[in-house]
């Protein structure tokens, strides 16, 4: 008899938890298909724990210090995390060394938000469906900031698909895009070698022919980014348009961060009924969904973490430095109502007496 596994079952590399364990922090994914902010932490040298939180196609996670945010499909969630609340927090306490609570939500609609950072003027998205880029807003669904050149309408229809969004001194600097089509969907034509790298400050396009780009990220003063359709991990050079190979992974990334020399990729597996992916390149490869580790100096894999269940797709991957074993209230369940945070201090509130008035 075959023995069902649970939810989130995975499987990794034996020294995962002692890599996880010696960076000190946490990861944090996004899952769409699964509808979960996922932290994956390090309890000791030997063991791993997961904690999945339910948000609604979670996609783009925003990192900034105590703060993250949550693209999910109509809305943008903020949260902060709280140290003081965290030690009495649960059944156990002293189980969590932050807790992460809901301190805003914006009502975006669904635009289909993607890449997100932290900026000097706020918090940037990449807004895919209306194919610009867009700031974070409490007046509108979104502000748009920027548009690439061959967007002639600020339409909602997927002109080119754009993504990916790297960060460079709290401004967006470069994007990916996986076409330069100015028609609804059109950027499917050719998604194996349509995809850009576009400069946010000339709107120039430096990097051409790439075959489904995202996640670009500046480390130490180098830009790299995924080639999805073929699993590659690149460093690119946007003053001569060329790009060489990092590494090459067993799936379709998307999702990246890093600490220290290690980057952590995330992998997808392909949605076997869609056209726009059975024919990939990557599609031909025994591939999985889950993430992998890489020295980046040398570009060697040094571990992994796969799932075997629940987890089919992943969007996001994001370090929270510092925190070993963060915990995180969403919005669906009333607990996060009786977290009360200032400035100098935090307290879990008390119920008020049933005889008690209020004035």
């Amino acid at each position: 008899m075959t023995q069902t596994l649970p939810p989130f079952s995975c499987t990794m590399s034996p020294n995962m938890p002692e890599l996880l364990w010696e960076l000190g922090g946490t990861l944090a994914l996004t899952t769409y298909q699964a509808g979960k902010v996922i932290f994956i932490s390090a309890l000791n040298k030997d063991e791993i724990i997961q904690l999945p939180r339910q948000y609604d196609k979670a996609m783009g996670l925003a990192v900034k210090g105590d703060k993250l945010a949550v693209a999910t499909k109509n809305e943008v969630q903020v949260l902060a995390s709280s140290r003081a609340l965290a030690v009495n927090y649960g059944d156990k306490p002293g189980m969590y060394d932050a807790l992460y609570l809901p301190r805003a939500t914006y009502y975006s609609g669904e635009i289909d938000l993607h890449d997100m950072g932290w900026g000097t003027e706020g918090l940037w998205a990449v807004n895919t469906r209306f194919s610009c880029l867009s700031i974070i807003d409490d007046n509108f669904s979104f502000r748009n900031k920027w548009t690439p050149s061959f967007i002639t309408d600020q339409t909602p229809d997927d002109r080119c698909h754009l993504n990916g969004m790297a960060m460079l001194n709290g401004k967006p600097k470069y994007v990916t895009a996986l076409g330069t089509t100015n028609a609804p969907k059109a950027w499917r034509e050719n998604i194996q070698q349509g995809g850009v790298l576009i400069d946010v400050d000339t709107k120039e396009i430096v990097v051409k022919g790439l075959p489904m780009p995202h996640s670009p990220r500046i480390y130490d003063g180098k830009l790299y980014l995924l080639c999805s359709a073929t699993g590659q991990v690149i460093q690119a050079d946007p003053a001569t348009g060329k790009y060489h190979e990092v590494t090459k992974l067993q799936g379709f990334l998307r999702g990246m961060c890093k600490k220290g020399d290690i980057l952590f990729v995330g992998l997808s597996k392909l949605r076997q009924n869609a056209s726009t992916f059975r024919d990939l390149p990557i599609a031909r490869e025994s591939i999985f969904c889950g993430m992998v580790a890489i020295h980046l100096p040398s570009g060697n894999q040094v571990g992994f973490i796969k799932y075997e269940n629940s987890v089919e797709e992943i969007y996001d991957v994001q370090f929270l430095d510092g925190f070993r074993r963060p915990g995180i209230m969403n919005t669906l369940r009333e607990d996060h109502r009786k977290a009360l945070v200032t400035d100098t201090d935090a307290y879990w509130s008390s119920p008020e007496p049933e005889n008690g008035m209020q004035n």
